[in-house]
């Protein structure tokens, strides 16, 4: 019998049943390595994973390898054993350029393009596909960049990608550097955040050097470029990185850049770059959910080998809802402690070790005053113009949102709300804190807004 054709057949039908941030994290790495009178041994690549299979799946398992071999396999059994890479090769190539490949080989696992051309791409290798987590946040900022991995300029050119801090999004920008790299071996891949675009382009400038950093930035298949946001009110740097975008979009050269915010709200960006971030596709990241959280949290346990029972995963992921980046430190802080004490974790020590991550009422006092003088900075508005009488919704949008932080945060009145703000009824108030909390509701990019706002708030300085 074909083992490794059998176990894709039962992959296959598995796939339908789980999702496919389960799939992925608990049956890479898999295979069945022997048969012994109709009983299965699956390998597996560590303890955890063989724990959760035993738990959670095996009657799924042994459901399916009975109807892929018409009961010739009847039973399975799972042992710790690091196969070659070749036991998870994909069960089904991708229809579409568009649609992530449900499974398939581990990035890490893949052969690494040597060419001198790609020596200084400047990407960590710890963030590839196989390890990103997909969940309702993100699985379209997934999909599209797997497409402009896939097609690099020809699928979504440029591909811009926008979300709060620690939501992934550096890891999908270095997922397509590597995935291009390892795929196509002439093509020449650079990796940057906009901070070094910019301090490069000033000591080239300076050094008489312009030339060679053009030849750098213009001469590449793909380029990949981080915090983009940061490039806003640099004139020169927009200057230059305008004529970069332009050299590499008429060859179709792909283009990928990320940001904490979507191209129409960075301040200060010149209007023909604007433009051109909104030529191909704008994709956000959110904030994971539940189940992705868990998820995330599994993936990230199975990596370290240090199991934790689902009620513990439960309570983190309940607890440290922010982003993936405080989710894994809150991990990395419950193994470390218990590892140090050579304790098993337990509710009530993991409870208090997440103390930390619990949000907290700030105890500044917030005036009146401050609040607004915050969102005239962040919106990049006169004060004048915010308690103006202006309707026009570059003045109107930021005047709602300070009515409902200085309801919300400051604790104001109607009628004291409408007296900050020039002067207003006491109604129009109320109207403006209804309007932005239903826009909470299904609004990503103004929750995003008005942490960055009350984080500013909050903060020592104005």
């Amino acid at each position: 019998m074909d083992l490794h054709a059998i176990w894709l057949s039962a992959l296959g039908e598995l796939e339908l049943t789980l999702s496919k941030a389960n799939f992925t994290t608990w049956f890479r790495n898999t295979a069945i390595s022997s048969l012994e009178n109709g009983r299965a041994i699956i390998s597996v690549p560590n303890t955890f994973t063989k724990a959760w299979l035993e738990k959670k799946y095996h009657e799924s398992i042994v459901k399916a390898l009975k109807h892929v071999t018409s009961n010739a396999i009847r039973e399975a059994t799972y042992r710790v054993e690091m196969r070659p890479a070749v036991a998870t090769e994909p069960i089904a190539e991708p229809q579409s350029s568009e649609a992530p490949p449900s499974f398939g080989i581990p990035e890490s696992a893949a052969p690494v393009n040597e060419s001198n051309q790609n020596d200084d791409v400047g990407l960590n290798p710890k963030y590839q596909f196989d390890s990103f987590i997909v969940g309702k946040g993100n699985e379209l900022a997934h999909a599209a960049s797997l497409a402009a991995s896939t097609n690099p300029g020809a699928a979504y050119n440029p591909l811009f990608i926008y979300g709060s801090a620690g939501l992934g999004k550096t890891h999908l920008l270095q997922a397509i550097g590597h995935h291009v790299v390892k795929t196509k071996t002439e093509a020449v891949v650079r990796y940057v955040t906009c901070e070094r675009f910019t301090n490069e382009f000033i000591q080239a400038v300076r050094g008489g050097r312009i030339n060679e950093f053009k030849d750098r930035y213009r001469n590449v298949d793909v380029l990949l470029v981080d915090d983009i946001q940061f490039i806003s009110g640099k004139q020169g740097t927009q200057e230059e990185f305008f004529h970069t975008f332009n050299a590499l979009h008429q060859l179709n050269k792909q283009i990928v850049l990320s940001s904490d915010r979507s191209p129409k709200d960075i301040q200060s960006l010149e209007s023909r770059l604007l433009s051109r971030f909104e030529w191909g596709m704008i994709t956000d990241v959110s904030t994971p959910d539940f189940e992705t959280r868990i998820a995330i949290l599994e993936s990230k346990c199975g990596q370290k080998n240090y199991p934790l029972n689902p009620e513990i995963l439960r309570l983190i992921a309940g607890t440290v809802k922010s982003n993936v980046r405080e989710l894994e430190g809150g991990l990395n802080k419950i193994i470390a402690y218990h590892q140090f004490k050579n304790i098993q974790p337990t509710m009530e020590t993991v409870q208090t070790l997440l103390q930390s991550f619990v949000p907290t009422v700030p105890k500044r006092n917030i005036t009146p005053r401050r609040l607004l003088e915050i969102i005239v900075q962040y919106y990049d508005i006169q004060m004048d113009d915010l308690l103006g009488k202006s309707r026009e919704k570059r003045l109107a949008f930021p005047r709602q949102i300070a009515m409902y932080l200085l309801r919300e945060d400051a604790k104001c009145s109607y009628p004291a709300i409408g007296a900050h703000v020039g002067d207003r009824d006491h109604t129009t108030a109320m109207h403006a804190c209804n309007k932005i909390t239903d826009l909470l509701k299904t609004d990503e990019q103004l929750k995003q807004d008005l942490v960055l706002l009350r984080e500013k708030v909050y903060s020592d300085k104005v």
